[in-house]
């Protein structure tokens, strides 16, 4: 008797909590995925804000395989000229050249150091941080999420999430995002901040641009370097191309991965040359890695890129995403925050989402929570998503709550 994949799921693929989606599917393209079944699912949360232009964007595709007609990996990261990181590092840096440039004591961002994944360059720039400043102290946010591996989970802000694996780095300090008095936190000997503009996984907290200004000025003033993780924002999800852009802030440093790589794994962390210098030294190699900026994931994210700008996905998600608050009107929906299309609905309680979610699913639209915020349903659909798309994913989703 053949055991099928689901068997064989449980068996040999390590799990990460009792109850996973545990859907199969097949093939996924646009902004929607199949099941082996042949059922057809509205992908609304992008694999996790990853697919911004859509699973397997033919211009994506097409770059994927011209890369793999020339190279793949060739060696370690930094020592040989490899025009396709050539490319993408220019095309970011491009993004990068804005008047606000000038906040940061260090000028624009124009280096850019290739990772896997966003935690990768969280640690990445960690180190630099600590390497720049001399100093070894973080702040972070209550609530926010940056990876987890060990230097990133100490940046993580919810206490259950990290017990179990403690000790880990000492010197780190927890802030309330959006608060005006515990940026006195912030001192000389702070490394750096390191906050999201939009909390992401507390269940999209949006702040005005005054308290992003003191907490630039803050940084500023103490010497501190301010690290801005745009790992779930970036890449047109809120309505510009960096969320920075909408709240008059220029980082020193900024954390890219999930959309950046047009459904290939990729990160970044990007700094001034100034900045980015002292890795060179003191150790040389101060950074290393094997497979970051890979050139298939690089040839992937440069198409994502120029989809990205060639459409203006960024600018239509503003619309797309009042679309949604629009139709998400129900006597369960509490509210529903959020900026382009990272967007939250709230309810009651976990058990009134995930009940909800569950509905969803089986009549083919995806979504799923925050892992700080169980309460509210993540809504991030890819950006090419269609005004039409939209109601038919929020028909469903208010249908479900009309009936439960």
């Amino acid at each position: 008797m053949q055991i099928s994949h689901r068997q064989l799921f449980f068996q040999h693929v390590a799990q990460t909590s009792d109850f996973p989606l545990a859907l199969e599917i097949d093939k996924a393209e646009g902004v929607y995925m199949y099941g082996t079944d042949g059922k057809k699912y509205l992908d609304l949360i992008s694999g996790i804000g990853v697919s911004n232009v859509g699973h397997r964007h033919p211009k994506v595709l097409e770059a994927i395989y011209r890369q793999l007609g020339k190279h793949m990996h060739l060696l370690v990261y930094g020592e040989f000229i490899q025009s396709v990181q050539v490319k993408l590092a220019t095309a970011l840096a491009g993004t990068l050249a804005l008047p606000a440039a000038d906040q940061s004591p260090f000028g624009k961002i124009d280096n850019i150091y290739f990772t896997n994944s966003g935690t990768e360059a969280i640690e990445g720039a960690m180190k630099l941080a600590k390497r720049f400043t001399g100093r070894s102290e973080f702040i972070s946010c209550q609530n926010a999420y940056h990876g987890a591996t060990q230097g990133a989970l100490s940046l993580s802000g919810a206490e259950f999430f990290k017990r179990s694996f403690r000790p880990l780095l000492p010197g780190n300090t927890q802030i309330r995002h959006g608060n005006l008095d515990d940026l006195e936190k912030i001192t000389t000997r702070t490394a750096a901040v390191v906050i999201e503009i939009i909390g992401g996984e507390s269940g999209v907290r949006i702040q005005d641009s005054n308290y992003f200004r003191q907490l630039r000025s803050r940084c500023t003033e103490t010497g501190t370097l301010l690290i801005l993780d745009e790992v779930q924002t970036g890449f047109g999800r809120t309505g510009s191309f960096w969320a920075f852009e909408q709240f008059d802030i220029y980082p020193d440093i900024l954390i890219s991965a999930k959309g950046m790589g047009g459904g290939m794994p990729i990160g970044a962390f990007m700094a001034s040359s100034q900045v980015m210098a002292v890795l060179k030294h003191n150790p040389v190699l101060g950074h290393i890695t094997t497979f970051g900026g890979h050139p298939v994931s690089c040839a992937a994210s440069l198409a994502a890129l120029e989809i990205t700008l060639e459409n203006t996905l960024a600018q239509k998600s503003l619309k797309k995403g009042q679309l949604f608050k629009d139709l998400l009107k129900h006597a369960a929906i509490k509210e529903v925050r959020g900026l382009g299309l990272m967007l939250a609905a709230e309810m009651e309680s976990f058990e009134k989402l995930k009940k909800t979610i569950d509905q969803c699913i089986e009549r083919g639209v995806v979504t799923d929570w925050f892992l700080f915020c169980d309460n509210s349903m993540r809504i991030a659909p890819p950006l090419i998503i269609s005004e039409e798309q939209i109601r038919e994913g929020c028909a469903v989703i208010i249908d479900v709550l009309n009936n439960s």
